[in-house]
């Protein structure tokens, strides 16, 4: 079967054959010829004509439009408009999916590069540009390992083992941390996978500093109780004597009860879920047996007074904001020298705050320690830490709680000059009271009760 086109070609040239016959019949060979020459020529020229329009539309940007045609090029450029559109379909189709696929990758919280055969960046999704701090406009084509210049980094991708990732420092922003892995694709294609894990890192830093501390806040009392059973299986000592080492190894004992007790009320309130227990309570009963704990702790080495300006209610877990209070309090204890002042205050600031406020007359922290010492386990002075019985997590308990309450701690101290350490309830716990009791309350409470335990 003759093809479409063809056939369609040939009508033409046998209409000219037909033509040119006829015309020798009738008129003779000169006028025969005259008639083919023409009708070549037009032939010729149409074709010429389609010829030329085709190759300037080949020519024109690919948005551009088929011409027209008519006899077989009607049929040839038809063919021709059809896998144009059929062409500029799949084109869409793709540059649909290939966008899709940007904004998805756009999405990911990791950064993602994609790399050639060679390394070179291709493209990159903008969470790797601000990352690595890469730019596309400049940096398309460009070696990743020029841009990425870590030392580690380019160990990674010449010895070609990337089945795990690895951890390095952010050139574009210092302190943090980025976990880095290639993942190879299609034809030795790769993605280069960017993630930061600063918080991660930080997370696992704080677990083996925590580990390392507890140890060690554990060893030394051991130690002592080890030593003084040794001792005491060795040698035989005086009644005296064995009286001593027992009462040092209580000590030591309840030092280490001290620090177990701490250490899982600090993890109950850091894995603990749960709503609080919330409750509603005067604060001045919680504020006296406050104060009452401090004069017993004391022994009568300071002066502590208590000073609760507004009466009021507070709306939370009693208990744990008792330990937090507790736990200010008892340090201002410890860090006070003998003869020292401290002084406890309650009121409701302007906002409708509840503010509880511990002011101490004892050694101080500087400005330096003062961002770190809701910290676990950090301490200004370690030995002197150890040596007033403290546990080193007092303020890290304090911290948890008051992220459980809404509230925070503000700090202000000095080297040699005293400290204050106060706690800001939000006014939505706090509920002044204006009852005739609670006057008579406040009454009794700001004429400012000093204890000389």
């Amino acid at each position: 079967m003759i093809d479409p086109i063809v056939r369609q070609g040939l009508y033409a040239p046998a209409a000219v054959v037909a033509a040119t016959l006829i015309v020798w019949a009738i008129a003779g060979s000169t006028a025969a010829l005259a008639v083919m020459t023409i009708g070549a020529g037009a032939i010729v020229a149409f074709h010429l004509g389609y010829l030329k329009r085709t190759a300037t539309w080949a020519q024109e940007p690919l948005e551009a439009d088929v011409p027209e045609g008519r006899g077989e090029w009607a049929l040839l450029l038809a063919a021709i408009h059809r896998r144009t559109r059929i062409r500029r379909a799949y084109e869409r189709d793709l540059r649909h999916i290939i966008e899709r696929f940007r904004q998805a990758a756009s999405a990911i919280p990791d950064g993602i590069v994609v790399l050639d055969a060679t390394n070179r960046i291709d493209w990159a999704n903008e969470r790797a540009l601000a990352q690595l701090g890469l730019d596309l406009a400049h940096d398309r084509a460009q070696p990743i390992v020029n841009l990425v210049r870590q030392p580690e980094f380019l160990r990674y991708v010449e010895a070609g083992d990337y089945s795990a990732s690895i951890v390095v420092a952010s050139m574009r922003d210092p302190g943090r941390c980025l976990a880095l892995q290639l993942v190879p694709f299609a034809a030795e294609q790769k993605l280069l996978m960017s993630r930061d894990v600063t918080e991660v890192e930080a997370v696992a830093r704080m677990r083996r500093d925590f580990i390392a501390s507890v140890s060690h806040e554990l060893k030394t009392p051991l130690t002592v109780i080890s030593g003084f059973i040794e001792t005491l299986q060795d040698i035989d000592v005086d009644e005296r004597q064995r009286r001593r080492f027992l009462s040092l190894m209580q000590e030591q004992a309840t030092s280490m009860q001290r620090l177990v007790a701490d250490l899982l009320t600090l993890s109950a309130l850091e894995s603990d879920p749960s709503p609080l227990a919330e409750e509603r309570f005067a604060v001045a009963p919680l504020l006296d047996a406050i104060a009452a704990d401090a004069g017993a702790l004391s022994k009568g080495a300071h002066t502590i007074a208590l000073s609760v300006a507004d009466p009021a209610t507070v709306t939370g877990a009693r208990d744990e904001i008792a330990s937090a209070f507790g736990n200010l309090v008892s340090n201002a204890v410890r860090y006070t020298p003998a003869s020292g002042s401290i002084g406890l205050t309650w009121r409701i600031d302007a906002d409708g705050n509840g503010v509880f406020a511990v002011t101490d007359t004892g050694i101080g922290i500087a400005a330096e320690h003062i961002p770190r010492l809701t910290e676990r386990f950090y301490r200004v002075d370690r030995s002197r830490s150890r040596d007033t019985g403290g546990t080193g997590l007092g303020l890290a308990i304090v911290k948890h709680v008051l992220l459980r309450h809404q509230a925070e701690l503000l700090i202000a101290s000095e080297r040699g000059k005293g400290s204050t350490f106060a706690v800001h309830l939000p006014a939505k716990r706090v509920e002044r009271l204006v009852s005739p009791f609670a006057a008579e309350s406040a009454t009794s409470s700001e004429a400012q009760r000093e204890t000389n335990a």
